[in-house]
């Protein structure tokens, strides 16, 4: 069952990077079952125990346990491409999309660009601990409170003209280190100095292009990096390995460079996540979920549609459930021993 109440709406323009909606006056549309299609690259669990779940390009989902709500750029959103969804201490629920930064609060939209005339180059003359995917390429937004703000990455040395900083993953470890993984190199920020990671301090071969699509800072402080082409890198201490080459999951005539892969191998990962047990899950684009217990990989195949293999997103929600999201629209659950669709 579809319903659809058409209302007009009302926007109110705050300042030049601030726009606020009001969803009381906004087209709403409920319905009894997820309806995305376009892939799920983002799914949230808030502190009242809703779901909110963001899609490739079909803007966000509210599941309160009965119905989906759905909101677009028609009810207020920056855009409907869904990066990231987080909660800050208040309970209003943040958005990261393609095109700026949305908060629902209360029934209301505010939206913030992340474009900005004045980036910032120290970090530490900024504060606040929600991070966002920057529109620019080159940098990574910070929310203080009242100012969404560009911080600048510190670039490499002699860095090629090719190389892209457009942040793919966000990580925060156990001591509060922010660890931001985009294409072409590993940040860490620990509120005092940003630390590079790049394909020469990552101790790559010549053949191996640096493409990292996620990271995990896991309970045990290791640091997993997953690329599109090369697997998986895993930083322990000051050990730097690359974790599918060591188990053979990089086939023999891979390029390296981001093609398509045959079954068993783990090249292409966008998405790693850690559960209740210690487990560490990676989310390949052609070869479904692996599990890693500490000394063996399982690979499971998840998705019915073989043409959409592909694991978006990988989310442990407030019951320790592991959620996969998929290309192809659908949400599955690890009930521990096989995948149950959830959504």
């Amino acid at each position: 069952m579809l319903t659809l109440t058409l209302n007009l709406s009302c926007v109110e323009k705050s300042s030049a990077d601030k726009e606020t909606y009001n969803p009381e006056l906004m087209a709403t549309s409920k319905a009894e079952t997820l309806k995305f299609t376009s892939g799920i690259r983002a799914i949230f669990q808030d502190s009242k125990g809703n779901y909110w779940i963001g899609s490739h390009n079909e803007g966000v989902s509210y599941y309160n346990g009965k119905s989906f709500e759905y909101f677009t750029t028609n009810e207020g959103l920056s855009d409907n491409q869904i990066r990231s969804i987080q909660e800050d201490k208040n309970g209003r629920i943040w958005f990261g999309t393609a095109k700026g930064v949305s908060v629902y609060d209360k029934g209301t939209f505010t939206n913030y660009s992340t474009k900005t005339n004045e980036p910032i180059y120290e970090w530490n003359s900024t504060n606040g601990d929600l991070w966002f995917f920057g529109v620019e390429e080159g940098g990574i937004n910070r929310f203080d409170g009242k100012n969404m703000n560009y911080l600048i990455f510190p670039k490499p040395v002699n860095e090629s003209p090719n190389n892209s900083y457009g942040v793919t993953g966000i990580s925060k470890d156990k001591h509060g280190k922010v660890w931001i993984a985009t294409y072409g190199a590993l940040f860490s920020y620990d509120s005092n100095m940003v630390t590079i990671f790049d394909h020469k301090t990552l101790k790559l071969k010549d053949n191996e292009l640096l493409h990292i699509r996620s990271v995990l800072a896991d309970s045990k402080g290791r640091i997993w990096i997953g690329n599109n082409g090369i697997g998986v890198l895993l930083m322990e201490g000051n050990s730097i390995i690359n974790f599918s080459d060591k188990n053979n999951l990089i086939h023999p005539t891979s390029t390296r460079r981001g093609d398509k892969s045959p079954p068993g191998t783990l090249e292409h990962v966008f998405a790693i996540e850690e559960d209740s047990e210690g487990n560490i899950w990676f989310g390949d684009r052609d070869t479904g979920a692996w599990k890693y217990d500490g000394k063996a990989l399982t690979n499971y195949s998840i998705s019915d549609d073989p043409t959409k293999p592909m694991i978006w997103t990988i989310y442990k929600d407030n019951k320790n459930n592991l959620l996969f999201g998929m290309a192809d629209g659908n949400i599955f659950r690890f009930n521990g021993n096989v995948f149950e669709q959830q959504f």
